[in-house]
């Protein structure tokens, strides 16, 4: 199972954070991250991309597999049953669809569009489980999900109230 998973940049500042196995707190969730991000920054980019990590808000035998892409590392923290192999295929899946999306992804489209990058992760992984891993299906889900949206903006106008725009949008006062 996937217990979370960490894009932060070269200065170990994070870009997205997921954590599919709770760790309560902010002062706790910051030490989670800033620790996966000592273990992964300090390697050579020569050495494997995975390692036996020590991350004590998820327990033993945790493994965090990651991958560093300029300014990037995307870390995935997995429990001691996941394949090192298959985890690394799913962070080069999750990059090449972020890639076809914003067209050469880069920090600055993690920041600015955080809400098409949470909904990206949310059609390959939910609830720390893999759900989807062909790119061709997640950008379809993704294209669906934009058109849905415009769809519904050319029904609501401007100064439309909310009462109008749940008329509108079929919800009625009940909404």
């Amino acid at each position: 199972m996937i217990k979370g998973i960490v894009i932060v940049n070269n200065s170990g500042k994070p870009r997205l954070v997921k954590f599919y196995q709770n760790v309560f707190g902010e002062n706790r969730q910051q030490s989670v991250i800033r620790r996966i991000f000592q273990q992964v920054s300090t390697r050579p980019d020569s050495f494997c991309n995975y390692l036996e990590g020590s991350v004590p808000e998820w327990g033993e035998n945790i493994k965090l597999i990651y991958r560093h892409y300029a300014t990037l590392y995307f870390v995935f923290a997995v429990d001691a049953q996941e394949s090192d192999l298959g985890i690394l295929d799913l962070i080069q899946v999750f990059v090449e669809a972020l890639d076809k999306r914003f067209e050469n992804v880069c920090e600055l489209d993690l920041i600015f569009h955080s809400d098409r990058v949470h909904y990206i992760l949310d059609e390959i992984v939910m609830g720390g489980m893999v759900l989807e891993t062909n790119i061709n299906a997640i950008l379809q889900a993704m294209n669906d999900q934009e058109r849905m949206h415009r769809e519904s903006m050319k029904k609501v106008g401007p100064s439309d109230s909310v009462d109008a725009i749940s008329t509108k949008l079929g919800a009625g006062r009940n909404w």
